[in-house]
């Protein structure tokens, strides 16, 4: 392992097999970013309720460049359980770190503006036409809060643009 690791627990024993189990779910972090300055696990079991059996929280907090990653998770009646939930979490969060600072984070497509030029109610479908003169084919689904039938010919809306089988296609389409 490349970092500092540091296990503790409150009002519970952990045995060999846990701490296992913990370092390695922690070594495989390591694969999913090369930045982590260190890590700290808790492992506690807050409550003794008498109908139900112990439950068990998993708190990981990751140190990396800039910024720590904290997982807190749901207490849970099974320690394993609650270890392998906590750890996914944390690599999820790891990930998106990790993807962020390559600069490889999703971006979103905007809505755009245009005209609806056609439509055709009965076969559910129309078409709208952009800025540019493109004219763009869309389908009763795309049309959001199921709005198709309050379109009119010359309503503004905002669209998303996506490819469809035969070509350029609107969807998430709204009246301004």
């Amino acid at each position: 392992m490349k970092f500092p690791l540091l296990i503790t627990s409150r009002d519970i024993t952990l045995t060999k097999a846990i701490e296992t189990t913990i370092r390695e779910k922690a070594e495989k972090l390591a694969t999913f970013s090369d930045r982590i300055i260190n890590c700290r696990v808790v492992v506690c079991s807050p409550t003794r309720h008498h109908h139900k059996g112990n439950t068990f929280n998993i708190n990981i907090n990751i140190k990396v460049p800039n910024t720590e990653i904290i997982v807190k998770r749901e207490p849970r009646e099974d320690l394993y359980i609650s270890i392998r939930d906590a750890f996914d979490a944390a690599k999820r969060q790891l990930k998106n770190y990790t993807r962020k600072q390559r600069g490889e984070v999703k971006l979103h497509d905007f809505p755009t503006h245009a005209i609806i030029q056609d439509l055709k109610p009965n076969e559910g479908y129309g078409f709208i036409v952009t800025h540019e003169g493109r004219e763009i084919y869309f389908h009763q689904n795309s049309v959001l809060n199921n709005r198709f039938d309050k379109l009119k010919v010359g309503t503004p809306v905002k669209y998303v643009e996506e490819t469809g089988d035969e070509g350029p296609q609107a969807s998430s389409i709204t009246a301004i």
